[in-house]
């Protein structure tokens, strides 16, 4: 059985694999083609954190794919009621997929460990790997090819930035983390990309000239995540000199564009002034999580015997 619960999941192949399928759905869509590749097949959504994008994205998503979607918040007494292995032994008697989108990233990978039905993970505490393919393939558009290209992500080692990082590793691109010493990835992630990937270029640096100076892309998130609450105070005085403003965007080239994985909090780590210019991707990016999903949704159902090469191909559709 085939899970996401992070990049790591995935072969380079198969990582490719998948974004070529999202270019190629996108295109089919925009060209007003909506092909029923998922009939009658259902996701579940089982969220412990409210959602806009994932939530919309992926229901959306099914949709489109001529699927359906349940969406499960905690009325349906997951983890209160019943056993973990009774709930989803349960659930994957109903639905073809699950999207966990979690506190706890601990909380996927019991899910997955039943090997039951496939699970994606939706968002947890230490990865985001839909949201990261999604900023992969927005900035794939920018360019004939990002291999080389750089992406400065303004803030935190967060799971946002982990994931980016990751699929940056993948691509060939190179990774920069600006932000406060005391917020760099120091459990090992960078570590863990450095050994699996050789020619990897990711560095960390409080350094804003040095990070800004070739950056092809500068992405920034929220300073304080949720069930970081507590802490907010404090993170606003440690990242006041790092608000991604018009000040820092003049120490990047002038074709630099900007991402933020929204929500945004207007007036902290982003201005108005940046997020709403003409060199920003944000909006674009939020409506690549669906284009996203459903090249992973698509790719899924063909490992599980659920979509034939031949479906794909028929609408035009090559696959790696």
């Amino acid at each position: 059985m085939r899970h996401l619960l992070s990049l790591f999941d995935l072969q380079q192949d198969e990582y490719e694999s998948i974004l070529s399928i999202a270019v190629q759905v996108k295109k089919l869509l925009l060209d007003g083609s909506r092909p029923s590749f998922l009939p009658r097949q259902v996701t579940g959504l089982l969220f412990e954190k409210p959602s806009l994008r994932t939530r919309v994205s992926f229901e959306t998503g099914m949709s489109q794919l001529g699927g359906a979607s349940l969406f499960l918040g905690q009325e349906v007494g997951w983890q209160s009621r019943e056993s973990t292995a009774d709930f989803i032994r349960v659930l994957s008697e109903y639905v073809d997929y699950v999207v966990c989108r979690s506190k706890l990233h601990t909380t996927v990978e019991e899910l997955a460990s039943f090997n039951c039905v496939p699970i994606i993970n939706g968002l947890t505490d230490h990865t985001h790997p839909c949201q990261a393919l999604a900023d992969m393939l927005t900035m794939m558009e920018q360019h004939e090819s990002i291999r080389g290209k750089q992406v400065t992500f303004v803030g935190d080692g967060n799971n946002v930035s982990r994931s980016l990082a990751h699929a940056c590793a993948r691509s060939g691109m190179r990774f920069r983390l600006l932000g406060p010493e005391a917020y760099f990835m120091v459990d090992g992630s960078l570590e863990k990309l450095e050994a699996s990937y050789a020619d990897c270029d990711l560095q960390q640096t409080e350094d804003r000239e040095a990070a800004m100076a070739e950056a092809d892309f500068v992405y920034t998130d929220v300073w304080t995540s949720m069930g970081q609450e507590n802490e907010s105070e404090r993170r606003l005085k440690d990242f006041a000199d790092y608000q991604l403003n018009a000040a820092l965007m003049q120490l990047a080239p002038d074709h630099c564009q900007v991402l933020h994985c929204l929500p945004a909090k207007r007036g902290e780590e982003i201005t108005d002034e940046v997020i709403d210019c003409p060199s920003s991707l944000i909006v674009r990016q939020a409506g690549n999580r669906m284009h996203a999903q459903k090249g992973l949704l698509l790719w899924l159902a063909l490992q599980h015997g659920r979509l034939t090469p031949g479906c794909l191909e028929s609408a035009g559709i090559e696959l790696r």
